[in-house]
């Protein structure tokens, strides 16, 4: 007689494994078979949970790493994702579409300003190995729309969707300067608060920094103004009507940030163009109702040789931006 078989191996794996299989191939393949995502919904949900914030940025094999799906099945999950505008793929790897940045695309009409932006900061991060940050001007606040990290990220307490004073930050300095005074009065109100022993807590000491910024051609600098040892430089991203967005790098405060200033400047002024092709910054512009207003400017916007570059940076003897 034919011997009995255990129920455990009788699984419909075990009754159609070749013979050269062990029962423990079997049952891994059989194990392997139930762990995996059994419905397509499934698996692009498991992808789309990857992306960790909305400016995370992965290549297809982070994606297969880390959801443990073949790397052909992830491939083709992907593309399909980005037909639907739930993922877009970019030169340095795929990142959230609009789709999954808000319904319909709706993301509080920052959605063109992060496209802008995204592979600027990406090379900015990676050239200088620092934290990269967008983020556009909300009242009397800065509202961060990306932050790119690398190892650095966790050490500077900001977030994508978080705020932050614009008094205190680079971020903000950078975009309040190229308002007029009594806007940046109307937006902070009547005082400002301290948040550390270097930070601005009066309005006429803000609005002479905002004059040296603007004398820097747009360079804003902090050195633990809003957190205790961390250091940031930016840039304005400008259009006729004003500033609409800035961009920063930030570090530990030890950073030389003098050394990549000029890398915030020139993609500030790329997103700019990117944004506003044609339109130069600083300008007359209508606005509804026939009224125009005055942008405040400088001069040329050149580039800046080594001798231009230790004038706009020149500090005091004891080392500070103010």
């Amino acid at each position: 007689m034919t011997e009995a078989m255990t129920p455990e191996a009788a699984t419909p794996e075990a009754m159609t494994a070749p013979e050269s299989m062990t029962r423990r191939d079997v049952m891994t393949t059989a194990n392997a078979r139930r762990e995996s995502p059994p419905s397509m919904i499934e698996r692009m949900t498991l992808i789309l949970d990857a992306f960790n914030g909305p400016t995370a940025r992965l290549t297809l094999e982070d994606v297969a790493r880390r959801t443990q799906l073949p790397r052909s099945t992830a491939h083709r999950i992907l593309d399909q994702l980005v037909k639907q505008r739930w993922l877009a793929h970019h030169s340095f790897g795929y990142g959230l579409g609009q789709r999954a940045l808000g319904l319909g695309g709706q993301d509080g009409g920052h959605g063109k300003i992060r496209e802008a932006a995204a592979p600027l900061l990406h090379e900015l991060q990676v050239t200088t190995g620092l934290v990269a940050h967008l983020a556009v001007l909300d009242g009397a606040e800065v509202f961060y729309l990306d932050k790119l990290g690398g190892r650095l990220a966790t050490s500077v307490p900001s977030r994508v969707g978080g705020r932050a004073p614009a008094h205190c930050t680079a971020l903000g300095k950078a975009m309040l300067a190229w308002l007029e005074p009594e806007q940046v009065d109307a937006l902070l109100g009547s005082g400002i608060s301290r948040f550390t022993s270097r930070t601005i807590g009066e309005l006429g000491t803000l609005h002479q920094e905002l004059h040296r910024i603007r004398q820097r051609r747009g360079l804003a600098f902090e050195r633990g103004e809003s957190y205790p040892g961390i250091a940031c430089v930016a840039a304005a991203i400008r259009g006729a009507e004003g500033p609409v967005a800035g961009i920063s790098l930030a570090g530990d405060i030890r950073a030389p940030l003098e050394n990549v200033a000029p890398l915030v400047v020139t993609a500030a002024r790329e997103a700019s163009q990117i944004l506003f092709p044609g339109s130069a910054p600083g300008t007359r512009a209508g606005r509804p109702g026939g009224r125009t207003r005055r942008a405040v400017r400088t001069g040329e916007e050149t580039s800046w040789s080594p001798e231009t570059m230790n004038r706009l940076l020149a500090v005091d003897g004891r080392g500070d931006w103010m």
